[in-house]
């Protein structure tokens, strides 16, 4: 029995396939989690999303801001962006069903040793408040407030945590940390523009991973969404997203044995 972690799949199905032959998953014995972002900008969003649903005693997701997005598209909120690949799924006859599952799963999962999460925890919140603040925006996707919650989700407001934000600036607050961010300002904000390499972050902003006195260093942080900073094991995270969607590889950790084994991508690799 092994438990993998895979990076982000953005529609990469035939990547994801490729790669569970080479680690000889079994869905019988072996457990998966997905690190988010399992739709879009690639070209098998639907048969991610089938693959995620159809193996849900096996496989486990985490959101990223992409599948947040196609939720948002398939509540009615939100705007089809460019580079989208969501339209075999939001014109799907079964369109809501995915949409209500898609809504049931959360935006981060720990063990005793690791957590799942789109792109990272803020640097002063303990595992357990991580969790509860990700289970105060599970809640609200999985009860009756899920329309108002997506109506209100986009934007950079606020750039500050406190514990006394409430309401839609809290859940918008918790839902960038989770799955939007890379890097923070000197202050302390969080900045929303930075995407590219780990060796190129400018000063006056750092990963988020890199802030003194983090409170999460009891568990190994498993995420992606950075793609620009690759496999990264360092300072008790692992970044897994390789860039599958632009020519890069898809990989899986085992989090038993700490063993990389990476797909290469059959997309076209992006020029830069």
């Amino acid at each position: 029995m092994a438990h993998y972690a895979i990076g982000d799949l953005q529609g990469c199905y035939d990547e994801l396939e490729a790669l569970l032959a080479k680690i000889a998953f079994n869905h019988g014995t072996d457990t998966l989690w997905l690190v988010g972002d399992i739709v879009n900008r690639g070209p098998q969003s639907l048969a991610c999303l089938q693959f995620c649903r159809r193996h849900e005693d096996s496989v486990q997701i985490v959101l990223g801001n992409h599948d947040l997005h196609l939720l948002a598209l398939l509540y009615g909120e939100g705007k089809m962006k460019r580079r989208d690949t969501l339209d075999d799924i939001v014109k799907h006859p079964h369109a809501k069903r995915y949409r209500d599952w898609l809504r049931c799963q959360p935006l981060m999962r720990h063990t005793g040793t690791h957590v799942l999460v789109h792109a990272g925890l803020l640097p002063e919140w303990t595992v357990a408040q991580a969790q509860a603040y990700a289970d105060e925006v599970a809640d609200t996707l999985q009860g009756g407030h899920a329309h108002h919650y997506f109506k209100h989700m986009y934007g950079n407001e606020p750039q500050f945590w406190s514990p006394e934000l409430s309401g839609q600036d809290r859940l918008r607050y918790i839902t960038n940390v989770l799955t939007r961010m890379r890097t923070l300002n000197a202050d302390g904000s969080l900045n929303y523009e930075y995407s590219a390499t780990y060796a190129d972050i400018p000063l006056g902003q750092y990963a988020w991973f890199d802030a003194a006195d983090r409170w999460n260093l009891s568990h190994e942080i498993v995420f992606g969404h950075w793609s620009a900073l690759g496999l990264h094991r360092a300072k008790g995270v692992c970044g897994i997203d390789t860039g599958a969607l632009w020519g890069g590889r898809l990989t899986a950790l085992n989090l038993a044995t700490n063993e990389i084994v990476q797909q290469e991508s059959f997309q076209e690799k992006a020029v830069h």
